[in-house]
């Protein structure tokens, strides 16, 4: 289950990205978390996921 809070959901996101995941798919497959849903969560709170640096960035 990923955490509710948009601050440290964006911040585990971007840990897992980082560490562990090649991409938003891999992480999303991995933990069975709808991909769209997340990425509009972390959208509603100003991010958005640039696929090149692999993590989401403010924008």
């Amino acid at each position: 289950m990923l955490p509710g809070d948009p601050n440290i959901l964006l911040s585990y996101v971007n840990m897992k990205l980082r560490d562990e995941y090649g991409s938003l798919s891999d992480l999303c497959a991995s933990l069975d978390e709808d991909e769209a849903a997340l990425t509009a969560r972390l959208a509603a709170a100003g991010w958005r996921y640039d696929a090149n640096r692999n993590q989401f960035v403010r924008g």
